[in-house]
């Protein structure tokens, strides 16, 4: 890694997690997004909570990859790991790119639409915001049943459908290396416990915090949706809590 880069990538707000991986914790909600760099794409995991949003990263990520060694100088694919508000308001930014969602996202987001909009004003996004990013957003091209292996040019992620748990249809990103790196999406979160909305499957949850933890192994890092990096121990631990809640709403 060459110094300017690690001087670029912090002076734009974003962490370097590995050689080709960082991610940025968006201010309002410490919402995660990721930045993962190959020889001939790159792929952005999630992207904000609206089109202002989403065009602020797109700008950097322009900016992050013209100072990177590889060819791509633009964001070509987007994973998105789960269909809330703040994940996903401003994928359509990323208009040329190729977006990824696990298996059946696609039907929640079309359904969903002003259900998107109407929680992002509950928690704070002005009402025009909302609607201009609820309008604008359309549906993954590609949705994974199982795992998709997406060559980047010199490095192969994995995308996986790992829940359901945190919603139905929830995505994880492993990115091979020393270390590992694991984009978890909400299925892991450490700034608070794990959020359990409507849509969440609770008795699945811990189940789906396993299928993490085997994508990644014991050495992995791991990036929750929200809040600082973890370890495997952490997830271990956020496991047996998701387990003891399972258990209390089975009596």
């Amino acid at each position: 890694m060459r110094r300017t880069e690690e001087t670029d990538w912090a002076a734009q707000g974003w962490e370097r997690l590995a050689p080709r991986v960082g991610r940025r914790r968006l201010p309002g909600w410490d919402c995660t997004v990721g930045l993962v760099v190959g020889d001939r794409a790159a792929l952005l995991v999630d992207a904000g909570s609206t089109l202002r949003e989403g065009a602020e990263l797109r700008e950097q990520t322009r900016r992050l990859l013209r100072g990177g060694p590889g060819r791509v100088r633009e964001v070509t694919h987007v994973a998105l790991t789960h269909a809330h508000f703040d994940h996903v308001m401003g994928a359509s930014v990323f208009g040329a790119a190729r977006v990824y969602g696990a298996a059946g996202i696609g039907a929640v987001l079309t359904a969903g639409r002003e259900e998107l909009r109407a929680d992002a004003v509950r928690h704070g996004v002005a009402p025009d915001d909302a609607a201009r990013a609820a309008e604008a957003l359309a549906s993954p091209g590609v949705e994974v049943t199982g795992s998709l292996s997406l060559d980047l040019g010199g490095l192969v992620v994995v995308l996986a459908d790992v829940g359901p748990g945190h919603t139905r249809n929830d995505l994880a990103v492993l990115v091979p290396g020393e270390p590992a790196v694991v984009f978890c999406g909400d299925l892991v979160e450490e700034s608070g416990e794990p959020q359990a909305g409507p849509d969440a499957e609770a008795l699945r949850w811990p189940f789906a915090v396993d299928r993490l933890l085997g994508l990644g192994g014991a050495g992995a890092v791991y990036v929750p949706g929200h809040g600082a990096v973890v370890d495997a121990g952490f997830l271990r631990e956020q496991r047996a809590a998701l387990a003891a809640r399972r258990l209390r709403l089975r009596l």
